[in-house]
Parts: structure tokens; sequence; C-alpha cells
């Protein structure tokens, strides 16, 4: 594929439409590079309201934005869909699903996903949260489940179908948490008056001993209060062994009867084939130096999730966070404009701006700097920022309304099953091969 159409300029390949990508496309417009951007989708998501899109309190379009549209006018870039396959850096060129790319500056912004840690049977009957369809998937699915809970004559029947149970305590397992309890507490006996509230059961595990771990002993505690109040069973310091798509088992003997487990308990990088094994780091992510570039390479950077900037100030990395990705993203603009013009670069420096997670309704935790809030304020604060962070003045409009209605009605959202989940079977293994070979 000739992707730099006879243009005199080097081409930076960026490969990732999320936070990194987008803001390193964008800060890139007027620099002397042509630009090539790739993605599996042909929008940008904002993750942080994925709970939301599964909770049906949001339709996924107010969180998706074309980046065609993103990045309408700006003369030096274009844009794919495609997926990267491989990569070949001794001859600077990508393989993709549309061919192959040559560059002169590859940047890998491919985010992550979701970690299951080996276990196969958790993977399959587990539900992940960290795309758009992904979050579709959990909406049919559990409200598939609410109707089956319906039509059960017996008690222990209907009892997995209305217990649902989030596996990691970060902010997506809290958030969900927090979102399941408030459809039991305020809309399951609207749109379902056979059921009860208290026939539906919500727990938050993880193995850790603390809610919200990254973040401050006074936003966890307060986290864990308030989720308490809203119903929701926490269990800290209990590992997950096992899940067969009807009981969740654990270590220490407890098992829970259940239909409805998402899996937020860990994520890993998405890395394409050809970055050597030896630059892989914890958490599947690609080693990098001061300035976000492969370690062992000239010309390829990893920003994001992918990345891992092994320094002595960050030897495990940046936290996956998005202010990372997009503080990474504009240093990287800089750095690579700094390259094609032969001048020195300058190493990368993470600003922390804070963290903050919602629970519910006027329920939040914000850890900004040295300052810790809680509740309505923080609960605020979080929604201003959420909301101004969204690309495109329609999904912010959109949004304001939905959250708005919701906050009046205490039902917003439309809980519909446009088209059903269905699980597809578990892949048989082939006992055979398991057999050691006999001479």
């Amino acid at each position: 594929m000739d992707a730099k159409q006879n243009s005199k300029f080097p081409l930076v390949v960026i490969v990732g439409g999320g936070f990194g990508g987008v803001e390193l496309a964008g800060r890139l417009a007027k620099e002397p590079v042509e630009v090539l951007l790739l993605d599996k989708h042909n929008y940008h998501s904002f993750p942080p309201l994925l709970y939301q899109v599964a909770t049906g309190s949001l339709e996924c379009e107010s969180i998706a934005f074309s980046l065609r549209k993103n990045f309408e006018g700006q003369k030096n870039l274009r844009f794919r869909v495609a997926e990267v396959t491989g990569v070949n850096a001794e001859q600077n060129y990508i393989e993709t699903t549309i061919g192959e790319i040559a560059y002169d500056y590859l940047v890998l912004a491919t985010g992550s996903t979701t970690n299951f840690f080996g276990n196969k049977d958790i993977e399959h009957y587990a539900m992940p949260m960290k795309t758009i369809p992904e979050a579709l998937n959990l909406r049919y699915m559990f409200l598939q489940n609410l109707e089956q809970a319906v039509i059960a004559t017996t008690p222990e029947e209907r009892d997995p179908y209305l217990t649902f149970v989030m596996v990691g305590a970060g902010p997506t397992g809290v958030e969900l948490a927090g979102s399941f309890a408030e459809l039991r507490n305020h809309v399951l006996s609207k749109d379902y008056p056979e059921l009860k509230k208290e026939d539906m059961k919500v727990y938050l595990v993880d193995f850790l001993p603390k809610v919200l771990g990254p973040m401050s002993d006074e936003a966890s505690a307060k986290a864990k209060e308030a989720l308490l109040k809203m119903g929701v069973d926490v269990l800290l310091n209990v590992k997950v062994q096992s899940y067969d798509g009807t009981e969740l088992k654990f270590e220490d003997g407890r098992v829970i009867r259940t239909r409805n487990v998402v899996w937020s308990a860990g994520v890993m990088g998405v890395v394409p084939n050809g970055i050597p094994k030896d630059n892989i780091v914890r958490g599947n992510r690609i080693k990098t130096d001061e300035i976000c570039r492969v370690v062992g390479t000239k010309n390829i950077f990893a920003i994001g999730d992918v990345g891992a900037s092994i320094t002595e100030a960050t030897p495990n990395g940046h936290p996956g966070v998005a202010q990372v990705a997009i503080q990474q993203g504009k240093k990287l603009a800089e750095n690579i404009a700094h390259l094609v013009k032969h001048e020195p670069t300058e190493a990368f420096k993470y600003k922390d701006l804070g963290s903050m997670a919602t629970i519910g309704r006027n329920k939040a935790v914000a850890d900004l700097g040295k300052i810790k809030l809680h509740g309505f304020i923080a609960w605020l604060i979080w929604m201003f920022i959420h909301l101004i962070s969204l690309l495109g003045f329609r999904n912010k409009v959109i949004t304001f309304i939905n959250w708005l209605g919701s906050y009046i009605t205490y039902n917003g959202g439309t809980r519909l099953i446009i088209r059903r989940y269905v699980r597809e079977a578990l892949p048989e293994v082939d006992e055979a091969v398991k057999l050691p070979k006999t001479d």
C-alpha cells in the first residue's frame, strides 16, 4: 500500500484511535509530517462511561465519535479502518488487514484488553467490558436474564438470574456495582412488577483488602461505605477460583450461584506480533525509554496502556489511565517534530491531575492532589470532567440530557434488547492432544 502518496514529508503511522492516538494525531497537524491513523473501528470511544452503556443509562452513540469527523480539515492526516497483524522493525513496515504499510515513524497506541490470567473458563463465561460491543453484550445479557427471572417458577431457579457479581474493585467494578445497585433500588420493580428489589443481589469482590486500590485510604473507605449503604455486598481478600456459567467459586470454599459475572480484575496491553519478547514487561506492556520510544528501536514508539516507560522514577511504568495517554501523545508530538528537524528530544514527565470514581447518585470520591472530596461535590466534579471530555458537541448535549432525565425521574435510559446475546459454545478440548507421545 502506497501510504505516503509521494509526499516529501516523513510518514507517521499511528495505530489506535484512543486517547493517546487521537491526542498525538491532532498535535501533529501543523508539523512537517504526514499522518496515517489506523483503527479497527471508525470511531473513538470514551471508556469511562462504558458502564452506563452496559446498564442502559446511555446509548452507545453518546460515547462514540467518528474519527474521520474529528479530524475533518486536518490536511496532513488520513484515516483507515484496519487491524495491525505484525510489525517488521528491520524494514520499517507493518502488516495490516488492508496490506503492508511502510512508515518513517510508528506509534503503537493500541491500548489494553481484559486480562483473565490464563483462566479459559472464566474468559468464556464471564463478561468483559473494555469496548462498546462488549458493553452492549453485557447489557443484553443482563436484560435477558431479568426476563428469565420473571418467568422462573421457584426462588432457586430465579436467584442465579438476579445475582450480579463484579470481580475487581477498581473504578470499573465500583461504578458498575453502584449502577446495578441503583437499578435494583429504583428501577427493578418499575420495569418488572413481578420482582422485588430484595430478590436482586449485587456483589463486588476483590482479592485486595480495599476497594479502589490506587486511590487514597479515605476515598476507598468512603466508596465502600456508600456501596454498603446502597445494598452492595463487598467481599474483599477473596480470590476467584473458577466460574462455569452458573457457579462462581472462591479459593476459601465460598460459592455464589449466578449467571451474571463481570470481570474487571485486570488488563493487559494489546501488542502486535513482531515486538521482541525481551521488550515485553509486566502487564503485557512494551518497554520504552524516557521519550516513549520502544527500547532497541530508533523510530517505534508506544504510548498509553500498551507502553511502559521504565525509568528510575517509574520502575513499573505509568498507571494505565487516560491522562497518561493524553499527556504522552502531546509530548510525543513535540518529540517527533524535534526528530524530524534533528533537534534534541525532551523526556516525558507525567503530571498527575488526580483520580476520581462515581458510586451512584450524588455519590463519588475524588483525590485531587492534597484535596480529598466525596459525596455530592465530588459527584458534580466527576460529571463535569467527564462531560467536557466527550468528543462532539452533540454527544455532550445528549449525555447531559440523559443524566438530567435520570436524576429527575430515577428511571432514565432505555433498556431495550435490540439483538439477543448468545454466548458461543465453549470449544471442546481434544483430550488426545494432552496425552504424551509414546514410541
